[in-house]
């Protein structure tokens, strides 16, 4: 038995690779693909404008009501998930949260959804992203004490709106949670000597890097970093539908890709 899958933002760069991997898919099968109100795309082929050919599911801005997707996949733009949520707990529609860059107010609304439906709400879909997660919080458990400072730095395409991603954002709130500590967003002019306490956070833009993290560890006399960096969209992608089959007609609640891993 298939997996009934739907899109949220089906038009925009992960939206058509969502697509296109679905297709493939033997798992799966595409029942709905929304975009935004307005959207040029409306009323073409999902698989059309994805490049893979025809497969049946118009472009629209409203989910029907029949057939009813196991899951939704949202990977849109923050004003899309808060568009969509409502229909999903309505519903009870299982929904993974791909998009970042959410108001505070707006995680808010999105945690709190998981009181009617199934919500996964990560801020990187990668699954190696999300092992490195594991592995920052061991790594700060082990260093914390011991005179090792903090520092991230994370590098993305020119096209990126939010700084810094939310991916650095919680790696650094991962070593905060262990270590104490405050944020530094990149520094400036005579700031005085580093303190014990920052958890330094970089953000580099340009090209077409689809994202790269690092998080180091260093101190007097060494270093260590963990690095992972993303060759393509696919592996967000990938994540995110694997994210999807977890957590197709999962009972109400909220879930985390360290549940999709088993970790």
């Amino acid at each position: 038995m298939k997996i009934h899958i739907a899109f949220n933002g089906a038009g925009g760069r992960m939206g058509q690779r969502l697509v296109a991997l679905a297709k493939e898919d033997h798992d799966l099968k595409l029942v709905a693909a929304l975009d935004a109100p307005g959207s040029p795309l409306l009323g073409r082929d999902a698989g059309e404008v994805a490049g893979v050919g025809h497969v049946g599911v118009p472009i629209t801005a409203e989910l029907a009501f029949d057939p009813k997707p196991d899951c939704l996949i949202d990977f849109s733009a923050p004003e899309g998930t808060m568009t969509v949520l409502p229909v999903c707990v309505a519903r009870q529609i299982p929904i993974v949260v791909a998009t970042t860059g959410h108001t505070a107010k707006q995680k808010e609304e999105i945690e709190a959804a998981a009181h009617q439906t199934a919500v996964l709400f990560a801020p990187n879909m990668s699954l190696v992203v999300n092992l490195l997660f594991k592995l920052t919080k061991l790594t700060a458990e082990a260093l914390k004490g011991k005179g090792f400072d903090a520092e991230i730095v994370e590098r993305h395409h020119r096209f990126k709106k939010d700084s810094p991603s939310g991916t650095a954002v919680r790696f650094g709130e991962i070593i905060q949670e262990v270590q104490g500590g405050h944020f530094v967003h990149g520094r400036e002019g005579l700031v005085g000597e580093r303190t014990p306490h920052e958890i330094g956070v970089h953000a580099v833009r340009g090209g077409d890097n689809v994202g790269e993290h690092t998080i180091i560890f260093t101190t007097l006399g060494e270093t260590l970093e963990l690095v992972h960096k993303g060759h393509n969209r696919d592996s967000y992608a990938r994540g995110a539908l694997a994210a999807g089959k977890y957590l197709a007609n999962r009972p109400a609640g909220r879930y985390t890709m360290a549940d999709v891993l088993g970790l």
